[in-house]
């Protein structure tokens, strides 16, 4: 059985950092593209960065570049995020998935296979 589980989330200030956390199991997760996405109240499920299986390409939306880092264990089967000089507009439920299709793009929600339950980001003001 395919499971991501995330955790990480939390309560934080402005200009604070967390690092969210991203388990998989049940797959070969060393083959699979993986990203972070997030969901604000009342918007669409974004991209925020990904790392493609294609040629290990990283990706970032533009406005979480400079701050946020991907990166990935194949040893551990676990991704990561780590998000500095956190912002308000940062706050969201944020989802790791994965995708086992090889394509150079994999910052949209549509292309990935896998989605954990999501951890809850909150950046005050």
């Amino acid at each position: 059985e395919v499971q991501l589980q995330a955790s990480g989330g939390g309560l934080v200030q402005t200009g604070g950092s967390l690092r969210l956390s991203c388990r998989a199991s049940g797959f070969t997760f060393e083959d699979y593209a993986i990203g972070w996405f997030r969901q604000a109240p009342g918007k669409e499920r974004e991209g925020v960065s990904c790392i493609n299986n294609s040629d290990g390409a990283i990706f970032y939306v533009d406005s979480v570049k400079g701050r946020f880092t991907i990166f990935r264990d194949n040893v551990k089967n676990t991704m990561y995020l780590q998000m500095n000089s956190l912002k308000p507009e940062d706050t969201g439920v944020y989802y790791c998935a994965t995708a086992a299709l090889r394509s150079n793009w994999c910052l949209s929600p549509s292309g990935m296979d896998y989605w954990g339950k999501g951890t809850q980001v909150t950046v005050s003001s």
